[in-house]
């Protein structure tokens, strides 16, 4: 969809606590999906400031997002619901694996093959030649992107969140290590593209030699039909939502220029960097969890109320604290030259707000079959999204980050009712989420509010008052959950105390 909505960790009574598995299996999935996600998120953030700060210019970096958000237009579409497919599979055999990499595999030849062929008519709209390169190297890596989609499908299925993160950890490291050592040698953004590539085939030789798949020579047809039916179905709505998601970069190319693009897609990396930092670790055991409680006959709605009390304990609060601090954010990580995207930074930090304020609200309508439905709003959601930000960029940079706000109070009243009728959830309970996740986003920007106004300025906060800043801010932020009595309170201390419970046991084991 166009807003991503990461989901946060589960908790002693997190969906997937009443599964079959239990409450500890799931959640020592969640700590092996956190665990990847912050070991990504660690190389990539890592990577953006050393290439930004060191090696690509704004408008570099503007070329590359252009390109890869024309890509991922049509990539956003890559697994051709794949994935999805396998999680409600009753049995995913092997016939039905075989026929999915089949699929899988025809599919990433065709969209390849869409994307070089729009890679010239790109780089004229935009009247940058070098976008033709960019683009016929991003359409190379996503050949191989099959060979890992069907085996992460397969691991994900029965929680295997280890093999996952070797998978993605492995693709990572080498997505990282070839960027940097290309860009350092002066192959600008095409430096980006090449690591791509690099990163795809490592993907696909790891997930290959952890859950091996292939393809099979005798297709059955109605067995084809099938998936390609609901692949089909999801393709369309998830086409609908990557233009949402990703004319973003595209429009403000063409409006405002490829260093003002530069500057915007940092803002909004940063901010979404940190959005899946906070909250988005384990949100791929949210789908299978959910669909395991559909099949019991659950009622989804107070596993729901908890999933987004989660959001609102961790999200509001950080994106709160980003947005207040955005200015010494950028200029300690990025320096000087990238000064122009910490206003940016700031409103699209406040926009994610809104767009965690109804979690899941793609994988949950999927599950319970409501597509046509879902994509209707998604093409209202889409319109929503294309022209608030078209109006914004033909005013100036900063009211194309400020559409965003605009954007995300629109998509909060679009799906609020109809999220509500489909899962069940109280009006009351998600009233009362909202407003302590308020109080407590108020009371952790205060340490930081006074630092940049009373203590020093945004531009003389240093890296050590910085780190004092935030280390209030935080403490701050355990202030405020119990302040407000969060309804996440004793979920977040129950997960808490699951991550020290093996140190605690060692302890114990000692002193006995």
């Amino acid at each position: 969809m166009n807003a991503s909505t990461p989901s946060a960790p589960p908790t002693d009574a997190s969906p997937a606590a009443d599964s079959g598995r239990g409450s500890a299996s799931v959640k020592s999935a969640a700590l092996w999906a956190a665990a990847s996600q912050y070991a990504q998120f660690a190389l990539q953030f890592v990577t953006s400031v050393l290439i930004s700060r060191f090696f690509l210019r704004p408008e570099e970096i503007g070329l590359f997002s252009v390109a890869l958000a024309a890509a991922m237009i049509l990539s956003i579409i890559q697994d051709f619901g794949l994935t999805r497919y396998l999680g409600r599979h009753a049995s995913a055999d092997e016939d039905t694996v075989r026929h999915c990499t089949t699929i899988g595999v025809l599919f990433s030849f065709a969209l390849a093959g869409l994307i070089f062929a729009l890679a010239r008519p790109v780089a004229d709209f935009y009247a940058q030649p070098r976008l033709f390169a960019i683009l016929s190297l991003i359409a190379v890596s996503y050949l191989f992107n099959p060979w890992s989609i069907v085996p992460l499908a397969l691991l994900s299925r029965r929680l295997d969140f280890r093999a996952t993160f070797a998978v993605n950890g492995v693709g990572a490291v080498v997505n990282s290590g070839c960027a940097l050592e290309l860009a350092a040698s002066g192959f600008s953004a095409e430096s980006l593209a090449w690591a791509m590539i690099a990163q795809a085939v490592t993907r696909a030789v790891v997930a290959q030699a952890l859950r091996p798949t292939a393809p099979t020579m005798r297709i059955r047809i109605e067995r084809a039909r099938e998936i390609v039916g609901f692949g089909s179905g999801s393709a369309l709505l998830y086409l609908s939502g990557g233009i949402g998601m990703r004319t973003p970069d595209l429009i403000v190319g063409r409006l405002q220029g490829m260093s003002a693009t530069g500057l915007y897609s940092r803002g909004v990396a940063l901010a979404a960097q940190l959005h899946y930092l906070v909250a988005g670790a384990v949100s791929a055991i949210y789908y299978p969890t959910f669909a395991r409680l559909n099949d019991e006959g659950k009622a989804l709605g107070p596993y729901y109320e908890r999933v987004v009390a989660a959001h609102g304990a961790i999200v509001w609060p950080a994106m709160a604290l980003l947005a207040v601090l955005s200015e010494p954010v950028i200029l300690l990580l990025y320096g000087p030259v990238w000064a122009g995207a910490a206003p940016l930074l700031a409103l699209v930090a406040m926009s994610e707000c809104f767009f965690v304020a109804l979690p899941l609200h793609m994988d949950l309508p999927i599950l319970l079959g409501r597509l046509k439905r879902l994509f209707w709003l998604n093409l209202v959601d889409t319109a929503l999204s294309v022209g608030t930000l078209i109006a914004g960029a033909a005013i100036s940079l900063e009211a194309a980050a400020g559409s965003r706000l605009v954007y995300g109070a629109c998509w909060l009243c679009l799906y609020a009712v109809w999220m509500q009728r489909l899962v069940g959830f109280r009006w009351s309970g998600i009233l009362r989420t909202y407003l302590s996740s308020a109080l407590t986003a108020l009371i952790t920007i205060l340490p930081a509010l006074a630092a940049i106004h009373l203590w020093r300025s945004p531009q003389t906060l240093g890296l050590v008052p910085f780190a004092l800043t935030a280390l209030a801010s935080g403490l701050a932020w355990l202030a405020g959950i119990w302040v407000s009595r969060h309804p996440a309170r004793a979920d977040l201390v129950g997960m808490t105390g699951h991550v020290l419970m093996p140190v605690r046991s060692r302890l114990f084991s000692r002193t006995a």
